[in-house]
C-alpha cells in the first residue's frame, strides 16, 4: 500500500515545516553521495537553511559551510580537467588514441618523443662511460696487484733455489771439510744413492 499524493505547498505548521526540512535535506545529501559514488561524479548541493545565509554542501558524504566551497569546487574541477589532460597525453605518447589527432598535434608528439629518446640516449651513453671509467680504474688497480703478486712469487721462488743450492754446496763443503775416511765413506753413499 503506497503512500498518497504530497501535495506541494508550504507547510504552515513552524515545527512540521523544519521536521520536514531536515527530512528532505539529510535524503537529498544521501542522493547526492549515491549519485557521486556510482557515477564516479563530483556533486555540489547548496541548501540554505530558512533564515540563514549558510550554505552546505553534499559531496561524497562530506558537508562543508561558506563560501569557501564554490571556490574549492572550481580548484578540483581544473585539477580534474588537468589530470585528464595529463592522461591524455601519456595515451598519446604511448601510441594509443591518435585517430583524432591532427598532423600538427603528431608533429608535436613525435618532436617530444625524439626530445625524449635523445635525452635517454644521452643518459645512456654517459652512465656507460663512467661504469667503463669504473672498470678501466679496476683493470689498472688488479694490473698492479698482479705485478706485485708476480715479484712475490719470483722473489719466493729464488729464495727457494738459493735455499736449495746453499744446502747442497753446504752438503758438498761438507765433504771436503771431512776427514778423509769419511769423505770417501760420504762419496760411496751418494754413488750407492745415485746408482
Amino acid at each position: 500500500m503506497g503512500r498518497g499524493k504530497v501535495v506541494l505547498e508550504r507547510i504552515e505548521n513552524k515545527i512540521n515545516r523544519q521536521v520536514t526540512f531536515s527530512k528532505r535535506r539529510n535524503g537529498l545529501l544521501k542522493k547526492a553521495y549515491e549519485l557521486s559514488v556510482l557515477c564516479d561524479a563530483e556533486v555540489l548541493i547548496s541548501i540554505p537553511k530558512p533564515k540563514q545565509e549558510e550554505r552546505e554542501r553534499g559531496h561524497q558524504g562530506r558537508s562543508g559551510v561558506g563560501r569557501g566551497d564554490r571556490t574549492l569546487y572550481q580548484e578540483v574541477l581544473r585539477l580534474k580537467a588537468k589530470y585528464e589532460s595529463l592522461q591524455r597525453s601519456q595515451r598519446h605518447l604511448l601510441g594509443e588514441e591518435l585517430e583524432s589527432l591532427t598532423v600538427k598535434e603528431l608533429y608535436k608528439i613525435e618532436k617530444q618523443l625524439d626530445r625524449a629518446l635523445s635525452q635517454a640516449r644521452q643518459k645512456k651513453t654517459q652512465l656507460l662511460l663512467e661504469r667503463m671509467e669504473e672498470l678501466s680504474k679496476k683493470e689498472r688497480e688488479l694490473e698492479v696487484e698482479n705485478k706485485q703478486l708476480k715479484s712475490q712469487l719470483e722473489l719466493e721462488h729464488c729464495f727457494q733455489s738459493a735455499q736449495g743450492l746453499g744446502d747442497a754446496s753446504i752438503e758438498m763443503g761438507n765433504e771436503y771439510n771431512m776427514i778423509p775416511s769419511q769423505a770417501n765413506h760420504a762419496q760411496q753413499q751418494s754413488s750407492t744413492d745415485m746408482g
